[in-house]
């Protein structure tokens, strides 16, 4: 995919004791200061920063790009303690306060990347089957991907901003078809072609709670050189990594929230997106599309009972459409499919009800309209997965009343 030869420094961490409260019931109820931690190797001595949350929780894992050092974090890291998430930052050899050369990185990728993995895990209070991995520029890519390929039960989340990584890694991401995954590009990037690169995992990857991030421009940046520390071969434009936080403030809030849905709302599972449900949409909408759809749900649930491989509002929208145009069975077959997947759903249920009311079946109108009454009345669950408001409850509520009012009114 690209002409590029990836630069490659990784991360060499040895362990390092923080000493913590003897009792989980004696955390603090705000995040300690960030702390400064050694990490001693044989040969040299790496400079990292732990920042503890001020109770039990997850854990995460920065690694920054080849052009700047574990500082660019920062901000990210002290939110996460923050939001609950335990975070590790490290300056890699030859990079910020730690020793070393970049010729000694390939040798010792896999064992430092375990060493690193290995610290943030044993930690007071970190869940070590709980974790996240963010990485910048093509060196902080690869460290994320290879430490998430080598800890796939372990590693929930995947923060992947303007880089690329190797074969293996990218069918990695093939295979990891559950892993929440968000991808950080913009067109601006120094380093072409980045974007492309960016893509290409993305569209590899085969998780339907992938996002894609994509800051758009007029025109991408011409080719200088490769991904460098050297800033005489290429001026930094705010577009690489971790750089992109100073143009985009959104953007940190973003990866915080990512992380706080994958790791602590809801571990291993984000909600999923249009994009990535393209190919499943494409398929609803077309004839026979949700007898296809539904056998796909039924087979994954096998794997994953938590799953959702579309989002409902999507199936909402294409089933609509259906039903406006009078097509009412190919409706009912995706208002059917999409209760199966949103079963708790009260505007599912709505859906289902208007839709065999307009078809002529009355009991079943009238079955799946209390149940979305009920479901509104037990407040038990959202109203639906994508709005909880009370102005779209009101609208679920008045559209079942009004199925209901018609059944009656036929009688």
């Amino acid at each position: 995919m690209s002409p590029r030869t990836v630069f490659l420094v990784v991360l060499v961490l040895a362990s390092a004791a923080i000493a913590q409260n003897s009792s989980k019931n004696e955390w603090q109820q705000q995040p300690p200061a960030a702390r400064i931690v050694d990490f001693k190797t044989p040969d040299v001595v790496l400079k990292g920063t732990y920042f503890s949350a001020a109770k039990p929780g997850p854990g995460v894992l920065l690694f920054h790009q080849s052009n700047r050092t574990r500082t660019s974090w920062d901000d990210v890291a002290r939110q996460l303690a923050a939001a609950g998430i335990n975070t590790l930052t490290v300056d890699s050899r030859a990079h910020g306060e730690s020793g070393g050369t970049v010729e000694d990185a390939w040798q010792k990728k896999q064992a430092d990347l375990e060493t690193g993995f290995q610290f943030l895990i044993s930690q007071p209070g970190v869940e070590h089957d709980v974790i996240g991995l963010a990485g910048a520029g093509s060196h902080g890519v690869v460290n994320a991907v290879e430490t998430a390929r080598l800890h796939p039960a372990d590693i929930k989340s995947l923060v992947l901003m303007s880089g690329e990584t190797f074969r293996p890694g990218i069918e990695f991401l093939h295979q990891a078809s559950q892993l929440p995954e968000l991808f950080v590009v913009a067109d601006t990037d120094e380093y072409p072609p980045t974007v492309e690169a960016m893509l290409w995992l993305y569209a590899r990857a085969s998780s339907p709670s992938k996002k894609l991030i994509h800051y758009p421009a007029a025109q991408e940046a011409p080719w200088l050189w490769y991904e460098t520390s050297d800033a005489s071969k290429v001026a930094a434009t705010g577009g690489h990594g971790t750089d992109l936080f100073r143009d985009h403030p959104d953007l940190p809030g973003i990866i915080v929230q990512w992380f706080v849905t994958t790791l602590i709302k809801t571990p291993g599972h984000a909600s999923a997106d249009p994009l990535a449900a393209a190919a499943i949409l494409n398929q609803l909408a077309t004839p026979g599309g949700a007898a296809q759809v539904t056998q796909q749900l039924i087979e994954a649930r096998r794997k994953d009972p938590k799953v959702q491989l579309w989002p409902e509002v999507s199936g909402d929208i294409i089933g609509s459409g259906y039903l406006r145009e009078g097509e009412t069975n190919a409706a009912i077959e995706i208002f059917k499919l999409n209760l199966l997947a949103y079963s708790d759903s009260a505007d599912g249920n709505g859906n289902l009800a208007d839709a065999y009311l307009r078809d002529g079946q009355k009991e079943l109108a009238r079955k799946y309209a209390q149940k979305a009454l009920a479901l509104l009345d037990s407040h038990a669950a959202p109203a639906s997965s994508w709005s909880d408001t009370e102005q779209r409850r009101s609208e679920i509520r008045k559209a079942v009343e009004d199925v209901l009012k018609k059944l009656n009114d036929s009688r």
